[in-house]
């Protein structure tokens, strides 16, 4: 995968030069200087930051007060929203830097911004092109370029984040040039909605804060043993029985607006509906096709028969399983336009499915419960791809897990996408080196969860007194956002099992979140995954910037508070305010 620091704006796709000329009439008289992604910060910066910029002199401009945002391609609907969206926002908004900066202003005001875009009608689907080229001058006319409408969004945001308030008027960067685009097409946050439940403002509000960082995708892991909380039009009962009540619940029409709604910031939603693990909820409509339902996780003097409450896994032997399934299936299909679907097939529980008589009896007969898992497999994976026509995702345990797999040759390649989460670089590796597209959620550095302490009752862990210890999270420590920001997720792999690699998740799973306490816990440390998978960690140098990422991340979270995301400080107010003083090492 290229690298974008070895390209510059003059290698970017052929835009039109035309603004970039009058950028450079406008400062023909200053001495020139570029920066491309280097490890300094600008008296402004944008987050995450872009892949190359040249701003060899900073100046500001103020925005005019009549500021207009024009684009050729105004019937496009959502691109339509967000510039309506942005220029409100540039318009309202008082951002005042936690460090003002002293920049020379030039007299004259940017009057607007012109968006100019060569493929308007290409669809918001995986590796879309998101690349854009802005253009600010000293005086009059801004440029923004793009190739898609979701580049041009991205190029909004950046121009959003180069204004701020000063003395009674909103400044923004000048004589500014940027050529920006992804190192990774994929840039995701998977949210549980199925443990805890969240709003559609609790999601639309995060869509937003995705937006504003960059990222395109939303995992929407909707189901899960605890609750069915999604009301699909031929299995109701699975809803209406296996949710948490009336109130709880995402009708056809919130799964439509959402889906829409996130489509006006740039952000796919991709469903999952995770089986044949992870389905006790199910249990509550139909208990025939649902094994050891609504058992106590953990018997006493037995192996336990979940990774956590709640108990339940699909029995792949009983053939109205099937029936159910494609019915739920088809029908998120229908809501969900995105061409992936993730069908979950992680943490497959042994006992579990042996507690079964039917299961019993097979195994008794001869049978394996890989066979089992592959069986299932063999009926839901064609269904998927062929007759919906989606790209079926996958978590890594369907051939990579402890307990029950299956065979690597019995998964196409050309229609599956794996999701690693363990054992870090390793597992990507393996699956890379055979051939297999990868998104990567390794929880050792991207489980937003990790380290907030253990939440299951009874726990006589706490009985003792003894200091340490990992406060009963299974996979503490909590994963700092410079843990998250300093993560290769292609480390160790060669050049091609790197082009497998089409990015990567943070997970924030919900036992102990919900949309009360969402924000602070997603954010500002999924904005570190944000930055490194837009435009690396690294600098020119090759060494990692996070000590530069520190205080513009501290200044990034500030703004993200203003519009409204609750982003948890990452240092005491001081440090922001005097750079480079809370350091480690000077």
């Amino acid at each position: 995968m290229q690298s974008p620091y070895s390209s510059s704006f003059l290698t970017m796709k052929p835009y039109p030069l035309l603004p970039f000329f009058f950028l450079l009439l406008s400062l023909s008289s200053l001495s020139f200087s570029s920066s491309s992604s280097s490890s300094s910060s600008f008296p402004i910066n944008i987050w995450p930051k872009p892949t190359n910029i040249s701003w060899p002199i900073p100046h500001s401009s103020p925005l005019c007060p009549s500021f207009t945002i024009h684009c050729s391609q105004t019937s496009h609907p959502h691109l339509s929203r967000a510039i309506s969206r942005y220029t409100d926002l540039l318009l309202a908004d008082h951002h005042q830097p936690l460090l003002p900066p002293s920049l020379p202003s030039s007299p004259h005001p940017i009057s607007s911004l012109s968006i100019s875009i060569s493929n308007p009608s290409a669809p918001l689907h995986h590796a879309v092109d998101e690349s854009y080229t802005l253009s600010i001058p000293l005086s009059g006319p801004a440029f923004l370029f793009a190739s898609t409408p979701w580049g041009a969004i991205r190029g909004l945001e950046s121009f959003s984040q180069l204004t701020w308030s000063a003395d009674s008027q909103i400044l923004v960067a000048a004589g500014i040039y940027i050529s920006d685009r992804p190192l990774f097409p994929h840039r995701g946050l998977l949210l549980d909605t199925a443990r805890n439940f969240f709003t559609v403002e609790d999601i639309m509000r995060t869509v937003r804060a995705m937006s504003y960082n960059k990222m395109n995708v939303l995992h929407w892991h909707i189901t899960d043993s605890q609750s069915f909380p999604i009301l699909l039009p031929s299995v109701p009962d699975l809803a209406i029985k296996g949710s948490y009540g009336p109130e709880m619940r995402y009708s056809p029409e919130d799964v439509r607006r959402i889906v829409d709604y996130a489509m006006s910031y740039g952000v796919r939603v991709m469903p999952e509906i995770d089986v044949p693990g992870h389905s006790g909820s199910w249990a509550e409509a139909y208990p025939e096709i649902v094994t050891c339902a609504n058992q106590f996780w953990r018997p006493p003097n037995k192996p336990a028969l979940a990774a956590e409450p709640a108990t339940g896994q699909l029995n792949p032997l009983n053939p109205k399983t099937y029936r159910i399934v494609n019915n739920v299936f088809r029908d998120s299909a229908n809501l969900f336009p995105e061409p992936f679907f993730h069908a979950g097939a992680d943490e497959v529980n042994s006992p579990c499915w042996e507690s079964d008589p039917s299961i019993a009896a097979f195994i008794s007969a001869g049978g394996t419960l890989n066979q089992l898992l592959q069986t299932f497999i063999t009926k839901t994976h064609p269904f998927l791809t062929s007759h919906l026509n989606r790209t079926a995702v996958y978590w890594e345990d369907i051939i990579l897990g402890p307990a029950v797999k299956i065979s690597p040759s019995a998964i196409p390649k050309e229609t599956t996408i794996l999701q690693t989460w363990n054992n870090g670089p390793n597992n990507t590796k393996i699956l890379t080196s055979m051939g297999y597209r990868v998104i990567v959620s390794s929880w050792d550095f991207y489980y937003l969860d990790c380290g907030h302490g253990g939440w299951v009752g009874n726990d006589s862990e706490y009985d003792s007194l003894t200091p340490g210890g990992n406060g009963g999270s299974w996979c503490a420590p909590f994963k700092t956002w410079q843990r998250v920001y300093d993560y290769d997720i292609t480390e160790g792999l060669t050049e091609e099992e790197r082009r497998m690699v089409i990015g990567g998740e943070v997970a924030m799973w919900s036992e102990q979140v919900d949309g009360v306490v969402a924000d602070g816990r997603i954010w500002p440390r999924t904005a570190a995954m944000a930055e490194a998978l837009w435009s690396g960690n690294r600098g020119e140098d090759g060494q990692k910037r996070y000590g530069d990422a520190t205080d513009r991340l501290n200044e990034w979270r500030h703004r993200m508070v203003g519009r409204g995301i609750a982003a948890e400080p990452i240092q005491p107010l001081w440090c922001a305010r005097n750079p480079g003083m809370c350091n480690l090492v000077q």
